[in-house]
């Protein structure tokens, strides 16, 4: 198909779109998708959370069904985004309008990219997921929940520490820090325990956003409350003066932590623009966790969908190798297909070789620019393939985006990689908008059983082995340096039984290298691994790689300085 001369008129803002959309009461909604009304926690007319007993019973539904898994991920964006959510939510719609019967799942937002610099996480023009004011602030007040639980586990281990400390807490060895939903450089690295005998014990503290926090990951990956529960009591919290671990069991914080959670864990179903039932649920990032929605989440889409279309975050390198490698092997799952979110806007900041980012330099450069990125693009295409999922990608178009820069991508694609390629404009015109991308996707999905699939690595292999592959296969490092205590910590985490855990990787996702200012595909490089510990509840292993950070800073222009609301509760800014 030819790539389309049309122009669009000005599209409104995202909050514009959504608030002239009329929409469906939720329960109407997902009635004819076997959700009757006991099945649903209602947060007013439209939006619901779903009940266990409903996802027990769509969970056994989904074994009966056939089920195709298709996973949306990107290039190295800019720190903008690429639009993954909006081709998420887009081709979601978009499967729907071609008679085919598709969930979406996408993750919650947090507060800290809403009111920073990336923006929300609802996707966006006519491909967005409403109530979107609601999604992207407080919603139903999980990310709220997992705050709460998470500092109760800290203000229980401090109290242990200071009213009469029977397990032997090493106070150096403290390991769960706080957190909250908000970008605040100043609290990354905090004293806590001032103030006289009342204060506490003094010691070095920080917080991390809720969205790094192991209770995140825990979340959204366990199957049931009862598996929420045992996750939780097996976090490890600091380690006493013989190098033990202390777990949140220990500290007598599994039951009220669990209880925090029970609505939490529940999955929220809303729906897009176009009125395809959309779940909401979990918001680990791709940088400093594992970087997708909740499985719940999943696992009961495909009991009322054919089709689940699923985003992870930031780049393949982050989101969609943790994906295979660990959401994946965890949650039993196999994808059948990948969409690779291109556009021209990160062809040309690729190609441009520029850090920081310079929009206007980028808007200004022509076809040459967006050729320079191709290594980019390619890598991400063979990091795909590596797993044995078929590849599909989306040139997401902007409105300034020239019918030539588009064409160009689009050639690339097909005639030197050998993959389907479409232009999407989703954003501009919904389901419309996708319809060569969908019927690629179809085409992939029903020629592929998912036989082909594997990680890249096996759970026998060590440590070591398992950061090697990732660096090696996925980044293009030459291979993996160890500094600080790294090496210790490797140690320690087999001595404790470990050793099998898949790994997740917290690395920049300005590029495939650890190094932000590196663009392209960075050869000639170590990874460099600074230190290792366990996300013992959720089962893997994180290691932190160059000077990524667990609590991003607010930039001197946020995105909160422009938003405001009037008098009658009107909004603006918020996209």
């Amino acid at each position: 198909m030819p790539v389309s001369d049309e122009s669009h008129e000005p599209i409104p803002t995202d909050y514009r779109i959504a608030q002239s959309t009329e929409m469906e009461p939720i329960w109407e909604l997902v009635e004819p998708w076997g959700l009757g009304l006991d099945d649903l926690q209602y947060f007013g007319e439209y939006t619901a959370k779903v009940k266990h007993h409903a996802i027990d019973r769509l969970r056994e539904r989904a074994e009966s069904k056939d089920r195709n898994l298709v996973l949306v991920t990107g290039m190295t964006p800019t720190p903008k985004g690429e639009g993954k959510t909006v081709t998420t939510v887009g081709l979601g719609q978009t499967l729907n309008h071609l008679g085919e019967d598709a969930m979406i799942a996408i993750r919650e937002p947090s507060l800290g990219p809403v009111f920073g610099v990336k923006g929300g996480a609802a996707g966006g023009g006519h491909s967005q997921v409403l109530p979107m004011e609601d999604i992207n602030l407080h919603f139903t007040g999980d990310l709220h929940a997992l705050t709460s639980a998470h500092n109760l586990i800290a203000a229980m281990l401090d109290a242990k520490i200071s009213q009469g400390d029977e397990l032997n807490i090493n106070v150096n060895d403290v390991s769960w820090k706080r957190a909250l939903d908000m970008n605040d450089r100043v609290l990354r690295e905090t004293v806590i325990g001032l103030g006289g005998e009342t204060g506490g014990t003094p010691r070095e503290d920080g917080f991390l956003l809720t969205a790094a926090s192991e209770l995140m990951a825990v979340l959204c990956l366990a199957t049931d409350l009862a598996d929420l529960k045992e996750r939780v009591a097996r976090i490890i919290v600091a380690y006493d003066e013989d190098g033990e671990p202390i777990t949140v069991d220990d500290i007598d914080a599994t039951g009220a932590v669990t209880m925090l959670l029970q609505d939490a864990m529940k999955p929220n179903i809303v729906q897009t623009i176009e009125g395809t039932p959309a779940f909401v649920h979990g918001g680990p990032f791709a940088n400093i966790a594992h970087g997708t929605n909740s499985l719940i989440a999943d696992k009961a889409a495909f009991g009322m969908g054919d089709y689940l279309v699923t985003e992870a975050g930031f780049g393949s390198d982050l989101g969609a190798e943790k994906f295979m490698d660990i959401v994946c092997r965890l949650g039993d799952m196999t994808p059948n297909a990948v969409v690779l979110v291109a556009s021209v806007r990160a062809l040309k900041y690729h190609g441009l070789d520029m850090w920081p980012v310079d929009y206007d330099e980028i808007d200004a450069a022509g076809v040459d620019a967006v050729e320079g990125g191709f290594e980019n693009l390619d890598k991400h295409v063979s990091n795909l393939q590596k797993f044995g999922v078929p590849v599909v990608v989306a040139v997401n178009r902007f409105p300034d985006d020239t019918d030539e820069e588009v064409r160009v991508i689009l050639d690339h694609c097909r005639d030197d990689l050998g993959v389907n390629a479409a232009e999407s404009t989703v954003f501009a015109d919904g389901s419309e908008g996708g319809v060569e991308l969908a019927e690629h996707v179809i085409e992939e999905t029903e020629a592929t059983d998912g036989d082909e699939f594997a990680p890249l690595y096996e759970d026998e292999d060590s440590i070591k082995e398992k950061i090697r592959t990732v660096a090696t296969e996925v980044y293009g490092a030459d291979g993996v340096k160890y500094t600080g205590g790294a090496e210790d910590d490797i140690e320690r985490m087999e001595e404790l039984g470990f050793g099998d855990f898949p790994v997740c990787l917290s690395k920049t996702f300005h590029s495939l290298s650890d190094d932000a200012t590196k663009k392209g595909a960075p050869e000639g490089w170590e990874l460099e691994v600074r230190e290792i510990y366990p996300s013992a509840g959720a089962g893997f292993l994180v290691a932190l790689t160059g000077d990524v950070l667990t609590l991003p800073g607010l930039p001197s222009d946020p995105a909160a300085a422009d938003m405001d609301i009037d008098a009658d509760g009107d909004i603006t800014g918020l996209f």
